[in-house]
């Protein structure tokens, strides 16, 4: 008995946490022209672990999706900030 528990206990330390794909929506109000989702969405993309970026103009957000076990919402809204776009978690 005492070998099964170490074993599950074991198993449960060395498990490796699953990363999950999430998806977050940016403020971005520095947009001022329809050629800044450009640079925008080139930022983002240049995020490792991004696998997708919807930019508006219009709506003046961006709409990304990350594997959260490579990169995390700071990291993007560090990306968008130094391309000259500060931006921040839309609620």
């Amino acid at each position: 008995m005492k070998k099964l528990l170490a074993a599950i206990a074991f198993a449960a330390v060395v498990t490796p946490v699953l990363a999950a794909t999430q998806t977050v929506t940016l403020a971005v109000p520095g947009m001022t022209c329809s050629a800044c989702p450009i640079t925008v969405k080139k930022a983002l993309s240049k995020v490792e672990g991004v696998s997708k970026t919807d930019v508006s103009f219009e709506r003046r957000e961006a709409v990304v999706t990350f594997d959260d076990a490579k990169t995390s919402v700071q990291k993007l809204t560090k990306a968008t900030a130094d391309a000259g776009y500060p931006s921040s978690v839309k609620r």
